[in-house]
């Protein structure tokens, strides 16, 4: 990646698809369990005194959840918080 590309730039969907191809080439099923234990969803859950249990099927299917759950639209103002994850994620994965 060039030195000059300022990743919190870039639009927040090819961040974030910047991230989960590194991520699941990894295999690294725990950068997914962290985007979803800051999810508005999961808050609501632990809120309830739930938890995210395992995650169950495939690194497909996980990453298939995760670009539904983690959607530019389905994040709102946790926007910024997920940009920032995904640009550290990058730079310490590339």
């Amino acid at each position: 990646m060039s030195d000059d590309v300022v990743l919190e730039d870039l639009p927040y969907e090819e961040l974030r698809d910047r991230a989960f191809a590194i991520a699941e080439e990894k295999h690294d099923i725990g950068f997914f369990v962290d985007l979803f234990n800051h999810s508005p969803a999961m808050i609501d859950v632990q809120d309830e005194g739930g938890s995210l249990g395992e995650i169950g099927g495939s690194i497909i299917e996980t990453v298939r959840a995760a670009r539904q759950a983690f959607g530019e639209e389905s994040v709102g103002a946790l926007q910024p918080l997920f940009v920032a994850r995904f640009a550290t994620y990058i730079r310490e994965n590339s």
